[in-house]
């Protein structure tokens, strides 16, 4: 909840509502996501059954409430009905005002990972720059 409180802070009001009052949380994988697969997951999200799956790495491998609150706001916007392309967009455009910045958390596997992600399903965000190839929502 640490996290959602910064999720609200930062003025994601509708995302927080959703994640505090509507969300289900559990840790162990529904049937669904059994067959489906969450490999690399931190989370995973059931629409429209408003089920979270907090997996294991979303506590071992996350550095601190900061990046909890970017995975939460990811799956805030599968909540909402957003798409994973969606989602991966939202968050990366959005992820400064959580305080979730290259300086600080760019070396952090979470960081890696979900700018690996994000390149791979919006590419668009990361041709900025003089080489054409910089994050354009630093």
């Amino acid at each position: 909840m640490r996290s959602v409180d910064l999720i609200e802070h930062a003025g994601f009001s509708k995302e927080a509502f959703v994640l505090r009052y509507l969300a289900n949380y559990r840790a162990t994988d529904n049937w669904w996501n059994i067959h489906v697969g969450h490999s690399q997951a931190y989370a995973a999200t059931n629409f429209p059954l408003g089920v979270v799956t907090l997996y294991e790495p979303f506590f071992s491998v996350t550095v601190d409430d900061t990046e909890r609150a970017a995975i939460l706001l990811h799956e805030a916007q599968h909540l909402l009905g957003a798409s994973e392309t969606a989602a991966l967009e939202t968050t990366w455009r959005q992820k400064s005002r959580l305080g979730w910045t290259e300086d600080k958390y760019g070396e952090t596997k979470v960081w890696r990972n979900t700018r690996e992600w994000t390149i791979s399903d919006v590419p668009s965000l990361f041709q900025c720059g003089a080489d054409g190839q910089s994050d354009c929502a630093p």
